[in-house]
């Protein structure tokens, strides 16, 4: 792949650009998104460790030298009729049929799969108040289980702040409607944190409750594994891990094996393999009690996730500020996405 790279590299700088029919002939072949350049970046990912490491300055410098050598004639011509204004490496004027955007594409999967077993869709505000949000849930005020929740409160209202999540929709339900019970409830959450490539102070879940006579954790266990493998396929391999969730006892954190076959596997798992992918366990009877529902006689699990880690994996996206920043070149690239 190296030899073939400094090929290209040594046409590109025996190339000369004399009118804009030959510059837009240079632009698609080496720099539009079906071009050398971009193919080359792509075959770069199937490359080892080792081989990233020999060939990605020269792929570096094959762009570099392609950019420059578009910008030399883009830089030179002299516009002299109205023909000769039309930069033919612009985007077109064409626009292409909206679509989903990508977070929303991988909601309506995971309600798809849990409509199939019965799950019902409920919401809330967005806007809460403590009690829903903490209190009912288990966790009430100076609980030190607050602290894993930055929270954006309404300075106007101490009492009243941004959703951390949205089991403060699963409290209203159950305040409202007897068991059994079989809701999931995606929405937006926030949480005071920096934003970067891993975390946002804006962020999707969904969550599930199931409410009912006699559920046991061997529902809980089944239910997940379904969800998991109706996503990403029955090989998936799923771990649970003991947890502590102030609302849920006993509490587990469940994992997917996602591999170590790319140098990505090995930054996404931190080396491992596993990769933590969503929160679940039975629900504490003081939760229960909280909404006057008997926990002699009812039991339950409730699970969650975030909607944004699931498409970071599904997409191959590594970055999640990217599917806030509203650029039309990443959301186009979804439009045939499932």
């Amino acid at each position: 792949m190296e030899d073939k790279i400094h090929k290209y590299i040594d046409d590109i700088n025996n190339i000369i650009i004399s009118n804009n029919e030959e510059a837009a002939d240079f632009y698609k072949k080496y720099l539009s998104k079906k071009g050398l350049v971009n193919q080359l970046f792509q075959d770069f990912k199937n490359l080892t460790i080792e081989k990233k490491k020999e060939c990605g300055p020269v792929l570096n410098k094959l762009k570099k030298t392609a950019i420059e050598k578009a910008n030399i004639f883009k830089n030179k011509k002299s516009i002299s009729t109205e023909e000769d204004a039309i930069d033919f490496t612009l985007p077109s004027g064409y626009s292409s049929p909206g679509s989903a955007h990508p977070l929303s594409k991988v909601q309506s999967r995971i309600i798809n799969i849990f409509e199939r077993v019965g799950f019902n869709l409920s919401s809330g505000p967005e806007i809460e108040d403590d009690w829903h949000n903490f209190s009912a849930l288990n966790m009430p005020k100076h609980h030190p289980a607050r602290d894993m929740q930055d929270t954006f409160f309404i300075s106007i209202d101490p009492d009243t702040l941004l959703r951390t999540h949205t089991s403060s929709v699963q409290i209203r339900y159950m305040e409202t409607a007897p068991p059994p019970i079989r809701i999931i409830s995606p929405g937006r959450v926030y949480r005071k944190e920096d934003i970067s490539a891993r975390a946002h102070c804006l962020f999707h879940q969904i969550e599930g409750l199931y409410i009912d006579k006699g559920v046991a954790f061997s529902d809980l266990k089944t239910m997940v594994i379904y969800f998991l493998k109706s996503l990403f396929g029955d090989s998936v391999q799923t771990r649970f891990r003991p947890s502590f969730f102030p609302f849920t006892e006993p509490s587990a954190e469940v994992d997917i094996y996602w591999g170590l076959k790319t140098e990505a596997d090995y930054r996404i798992t931190k080396g491992t393999g596993w990769l933590e992918i969503m929160g679940c366990g039975m629900i504490d009877p003081n939760v229960l009690k909280n909404v006057n529902i008997d926990h002699k006689e009812y039991s339950g699990f409730a699970f969650g996730l975030g909607i944004e880690r699931i498409a970071m994996l599904l997409y191959q996206v590594d970055d999640l500020r990217l599917f806030f920043e509203n650029d039309i070149r990443f959301l186009k690239q979804f439009q045939g996405a499932k």
